[in-house]
């Protein structure tokens, strides 16, 4: 697996620092609040993990499984909600957690989708911001690491489904995934 990385971007310790500065700002920001943290499954769950550890006071936690990319490197446009929330978001603080703000597809068409259920605010927190990318205009609020328009895996993020558990973002090589369309 790690033969696969052509580079490591953000270290592990660089990570942990960062995570720990979003989850100070977080708590600043929603002092006195409940916010409700809502994951997007399944590249969200080792940052998301690690970013609760670093946030103070109460909040709470869903779930969401969205999907524009499939086995691909890019993304195909066509978004998919494969998993709604569990929890009313109504008059809710919400903040969405992604691993990385890419295209600005997915999150363009989930930000829309959940603001007709009427929360009080909905923010987002990503892990990673790839702007180079961007298709639709979505900001984040938070954001760990600005990162350069390579395809990057580790620490949650994917390509088809492996490489998540490295405990670092590193740029994959290009020839594991160039050849993906035959």
């Amino acid at each position: 697996m790690e033969q696969d990385i052509g580079k490591i971007l953000i270290s592990e310790r660089r990570l942990q620092h960062r995570i720990r500065e979003l989850g100070a700002e977080i708590s600043r920001d929603y002092a006195g609040k409940e916010p409700l943290f809502v994951g997007i499954l399944k590249g969200c769950f080792v940052f998301m993990g690690d970013l609760m550890r670093h946030v103070s006071g109460y909040c709470a936690v869903d779930f969401m499984a969205v999907s524009s990319y499939g086995n691909r490197s890019i993304t195909t446009g066509a978004v998919k909600i494969n998993k709604d929330l569990s929890e009313d978001i109504e008059n809710r603080h919400v903040i969405i957690v992604e691993d990385i703000l890419d295209s600005g597809v997915t999150l363009n068409y989930l930000m829309q989708y959940l603001q007709v259920r009427r929360p009080a605010s909905m923010e987002i927190v990503t892990l990673l911001d790839k702007p180079s990318r961007r298709q639709k205009p979505v900001q984040a609020k938070y954001v760990g690491f600005e990162v350069p328009d390579k395809f990057v895996v580790g620490y949650g993020l994917d390509y088809a489904e492996r490489y998540r558990n490295l405990p670092y973002i590193g740029v994959l090589k290009p020839e594991i995934y160039e050849n993906e369309n035959g």
